[in-house]
């Protein structure tokens, strides 16, 4: 019988890299009804996320750039590469750089699973994980000698759930001449002087759109590291691009150099948000905590209006953004609800 793990052997150098490299062939599997899977994120030259599914004594294995898809209306590529051992179903650690591989491998998610149907050209399983649940088709797509394949889902998503949404507009304040009040009722944030933007992050992709809708996701190439960042979770994101300077003035971004300022939460792991209050979307918001080189969430100010314009003077920023803490999100609206209040 041929030894399946030759081809990982081969690419690996059991010397330098942490990764189980076992030495004799792999043994026959567990009979039908036990097997296992494992999906690894891996951030290498690119992050992806491996599938591996026990069979015949291996870990079949298939990268995946986006993750598996959450709903039916979607194919994912899944690029079939060598079997992997047993071992691997435990394994997380560095691989060292210029290693095959070479980067962090973390474990996202495992359990057993169902097969339903296994031929050379398509695969059919039903996970049932942690984190991971569903019915799964893998299927041939040609190319590159066999290895290209797609992965779709094919049972309904969890109750509830709701696809990422193509677009959601910005809502926008209405100006005002003083601060509410009723002042315990609002929240307030800083008003920044940049450009307004929607993040779309998915798969550890980003997609990030202007408030007229235009696509700018490669005018900031700095910005793209965010998503790999908040992988595996997937989220709308709205806020405002600036850059500060060395003498921590605000200015607007460029294309080699900023910050993106995040102050609401729209849509979270097949949840959207608009429809709940403000106070709590900000409890969401900083419960995910984004925040990096480029990347972070400005505090808020709940029932203290006037610390934050004092803030907002001392730091030379046009205003504050009074929100009602009860507020909903209003797309593409510019409503009472939200009112801007200038320092002068």
């Amino acid at each position: 019988m041929a030894d399946r793990l030759e081809e990982y052997r081969r690419k690996r150098d059991a010397a330098r890299t942490p990764e189980p490299v076992p030495r004799r062939p792999p043994r026959r599997g567990r009979r039908a009804g036990e097997a296992r899977f494992v999906i690894q994120q891996h951030h290498a030259r690119a992050l992806h996320w491996d599938l591996r599914l026990e069979r015949d004594g291996v870990l079949v294995s298939w990268a995946v750039p986006r993750g598996l898809p959450r709903d039916t209306g979607r194919n994912h590529l899944a690029v079939r590469t060598e079997d992997h051992p047993m071992e691997y179903l435990d394994f997380h650690g560095e691989i060292p750089a210029g290693e095959y591989g070479g980067g962090t491998m973390t474990i996202h998610d495992r359990g057993a699973y169902r097969c339903e149907k296994w031929q050379d050209d398509e695969v059919v399983v039903v996970l049932d994980g942690e984190r991971t649940r569903g019915r799964y088709v893998l299927f041939a797509a040609g190319g590159r000698d066999g290895r290209d394949w797609m992965v779709r889902r094919t049972d309904p998503p969890p109750p509830g759930w709701t696809p990422m949404p193509e677009l959601v507009r910005p809502m926008h304040p209405t100006p005002a001449g003083r601060l509410p009040r009723d002042a315990d009722a609002w929240g307030y944030e800083l008003c920044w002087d940049g450009v307004r933007a929607m993040a779309y992050v998915s798969g550890g992709r980003l997609r990030l759109r202007s408030e007229t809708d235009e696509d700018v996701t490669g005018t900031y190439p700095w910005l793209r590291g965010m998503a790999e960042a908040l992988a595996p979770t997937e989220a709308v994101l709205d806020g405002v691009l600036v850059r500060i300077d060395g003498a921590g003035r605000v200015r607007r971004p460029s294309g080699r150099d900023g910050q993106f300022l995040i102050f609401d939460l729209l849509w979270l792991e097949g949840v959207a948000s608009t429809d709940v209050p403000y106070a709590q979307r900000r409890e969401l918001l900083d419960g995910l905590a984004p925040a990096g080189t480029h990347w972070q969430t400005p505090p808020w100010f709940p029932g203290t209006g006037a610390e934050a314009l004092d803030t907002a003077r001392a730091q030379r920023l046009p205003g504050v953004v009074a929100k009602r803490l009860d507020s909903v999100y209003e797309p593409g609206r510019r409503s009472r609800r939200w009112l801007s209040i200038g320092t002068g």
